[in-house]
């Protein structure tokens, strides 16, 4: 992902995400030097992924596929990409939150060996409210 991508990337955020993130926290992700990538199918862009990592630690900030390239396999070969460049970098173990209401999402890190390791009180805004986070964790 480059800040060229961010209008592309910011169409979609806002259909996937009822609280999605701006503009300033995807520039803010590359500046900082998060791994930040586009997956395509052929030439037309259909997922988006921010990871960050400290030393063999890595942290999934931001995951999403597109709807219309959703229940077609495109999350589990993003994921499976992530693992793998994780890997080579010395990453051990990845990390996620993902918010418990999140079924699909968590069907397809649950695919991917995720296991649940601990909840995140009120880590998620939500409507009227605040949503817990489940923690996830795997080994890449």
């Amino acid at each position: 992902m480059h800040e060229a991508d961010l209008d592309w990337v910011l169409r979609h955020e806002p259909e996937l995400y009822p609280f999605p993130w701006t503009r300033g926290n995807f520039e803010d992700s590359l500046g900082a030097g998060y791994s930040c990538w586009i997956m395509s199918e052929g030439e037309a862009p259909v997922g988006y992924a921010v990871v960050m990592q400290v030393f063999d630690e890595a942290h999934l900030l931001n995951f999403s596929v597109v709807r219309a390239a959703q229940g077609r396999g495109a999350g589990a070969a993003l994921l499976a990409f992530l693992r793998e460049a994780l890997r080579g970098r010395g990453v051990t173990q990845f990390f996620l939150e993902v918010r418990p209401s999140n079924l699909a999402a968590r069907a397809v890190y649950e695919k991917a060996g995720f296991t649940h390791i601990g909840r995140r009180k009120g880590y998620y805004p939500a409507e009227g409210g605040r949503e817990d986070a489940l923690v996830m964790r795997v080994a890449p």
